[in-house]
């Protein structure tokens, strides 16, 4: 297996152009929502996801290879490895931002509320990569208990909804330049289009996307240059430091913010799990264990060295191997990035290409991640792959939900959030908030769970049914799910009891357990292969 091939040309403008908009979106996110100083960027936050990216790219490149030598195929692809989307959404607006606003709400000033914020993150992050070395270990004990529908649900609401959804709104709002990079990059890359010369499909579509969004602006017309502003960044030399150790000296104050950071430790290690199972899917089975425990570590460092942002498996090796992309792809991603961290370079890119130029791939890996999650699967689990999208689109709906409402005033001091407005969406716009946002809260546990919990009764396993309501009251009683409270200024996790809830599903459980053993004609029970073996459909 070569280390470089003709589709990693092709992989790298996909990857790349995906963690270069998400690199974009950090540096937006940290300066004008977070309202972070730029020089705080630039020497504390940057620098050290250049490290993380680097080492990791080059690691998973190196995997891939080793495993097409084992396996005597040079068809093996890398993982992907960078920055998720999901996860700097999460980290940004369901822990920096609420423990942002806590501190302001205690009377601290809006630098030392930045700090604790930072701060937060750190600790967020660093949680994310402990629980991801520690379940490194017992990966192959829960690949075992929770279904592949399981994880390629959970997987396919991402790609659907958060990426291909929300990117196409924002395709569409700009239709010169979102309906004709979408349909060239499908053309290219479901198309199987094999371009003279091997020119890379990406490199097309992002040369395009930026033409014609300069060409709109220089005629006068709506365009997302408008948008374009000077982040401040400016070229230089940052060199990675020890910031994440200030800190780690501050865990006994970041205690107060627990229900905001808590819940989010296992998400990695979900997200990550996911990840292995499609490339598995996909025919790339990597050790699962030494896969989990390289990225834990690589996000243990970079909150070392004062990143909030996990580096993480990124979601897309389906389409990663579909055009033709192999090792070579993940090692040209990993020294690009981190060219781009450690000499202030996004700040001059950032003044020229617009999100929009680019979008149109991550578009195409959400379509292909949502596919992944149907093809994948026996088709009798179909519906649970359905159920478990819902969650999902709860999560989704509900940062629709703050986003319109914050638009228009609400989350500030003059209109804080506040019951009534729960109150006015379910009776003047027919929308049930309580039941949108208890679903937004660890919804991909939640999704999991749904999915489970259908592939157990259409596989008629009576006691995984069981076992999977129960695990869904204890993690309602636990917090982890449906557990929400409203501050002023959000509406996020609360580290407490979700008693309802937790109701709903223990009525569930025993009323499935009085119509199973009571009410069910034998005729309709799993039955007993003949002889020593079981059937599969059988109720264990």
């Amino acid at each position: 297996m070569k280390w470089f091939v003709k589709g990693d040309f092709d992989g790298f403008f996909g990857l790349g152009l995906n963690n270069f908009i998400n690199f974009l979106l950090i540096i937006n996110l940290s300066l004008f929502v977070l309202g972070f100083d730029v020089e705080f960027v630039a020497k504390r936050i940057l620098p050290a996801m250049a490290v993380g990216i680097l080492i990791g790219n080059f690691f998973y490149g190196w995997q891939a290879r080793r495993l097409g030598i084992k396996l005597r195929r040079e068809d093996v692809t890398a993982l992907p490895y960078g920055i998720n989307l999901l996860t700097v959404f999460f980290f940004v607006f369901y822990v920096m931002v609420p423990a942002q606003q806590i501190a302001l709400s205690h009377g601290l000033t809006k630098q030392d509320a930045d700090l604790i914020a930072w701060k937060a993150g750190i600790i967020a992050c660093l949680g994310s990569g402990i629980v991801e070395v520690i379940g490194s270990f017992f990966v192959h004990h829960i690949r075992k208990v929770a279904p592949r529908a399981a994880l390629l649900s959970a997987l396919a609401v991402i790609g659907i909804f958060f990426i291909a959804a929300d990117y196409c709104f924002r395709a569409y709002a700009f239709p010169e330049i979102g309906i004709p990079t979408l349909l060239l990059t499908l053309y290219f890359y479901y198309g199987g289009i094999q371009l003279k010369g091997n020119i890379p499909g990406g490199l097309i579509v992002l040369v395009v996307g930026v033409g014609v969004a300069w060409a709109t602006y220089l005629i006068g017309l709506r365009s997302p240059i408008h948008a374009l502003s000077d982040s401040g960044l400016s070229l230089g030399v940052y060199l990675p430091g020890a910031y994440g150790l200030e800190a780690l000296g501050s865990i006994g104050e970041m205690l107060s913010y627990a229900a905001v950071i808590l819940p989010l430790g296992l998400i990695n290690v979900i997200g990550s799990m996911q990840v292995i199972e499609s490339a598995s899917a996909a025919g790339d089975d990597f050790a699962p264990k030494e896969t989990l425990l390289v990225n834990g570590i690589g996000t243990v460092m970079t909150s070392f060295l004062g990143s909030p942002f996990p580096t993480t498996l990124y979601i897309g090796h389906l389409g990663m191997k579909q055009i033709g992309a192999r090792a070579g792809y993940s090692l040209m991603n990993g020294a690009f990035m981190a060219l781009l961290c450690l000499t202030g370079s996004f700040g001059i890119l950032a003044q020229y290409i617009p999100i929009e130029a680019g979008m149109a791939i991550l578009i195409w890996v959400g379509f292909t991640i949502g596919a992944q999650a149907f093809q994948a699967v026996p088709h009798r689990h179909a519906p649970a792959v359905i159920a478990g999208l819902i969650p999902g689109i709860g999560a989704f709906t509900a940062l629709i939900i703050k986003r319109v409402l914050g638009s228009v005033g609400y989350g500030t001091e003059a209109q804080p959030y506040s019951n009534e407005v729960f109150t006015l969406m379910t009776e003047k716009g027919n929308l049930f908030a309580q039941g949108v946002f208890a679903l937004e809260q660890g919804w991909l546990y939640c999704s999991i769970i749904f999915t489970s919990l259908m592939v157990a009764i259409i596989d008629k396993r009576f006691t995984a049914l069981m076992a999977w309501l129960a695990a869904a009251a204890a993690m309602a009683a636990a917090g982890i799910i449906h557990s929400f409270m409203i501050f002023d200024q959000d509406i996020t996790t609360k580290l407490g009891p979700a008693w309802q809830w937790v109701f709903g599903y223990l009525v569930a459980l025993a009323l499935l357990a009085f119509v199973r053993f009571c009410l069910v004609k034998r005729s309709d029970l799993p039955q007993k292969a003949p002889g020593p073996a079981f059937n599969r459909s059988s109720d264990s």
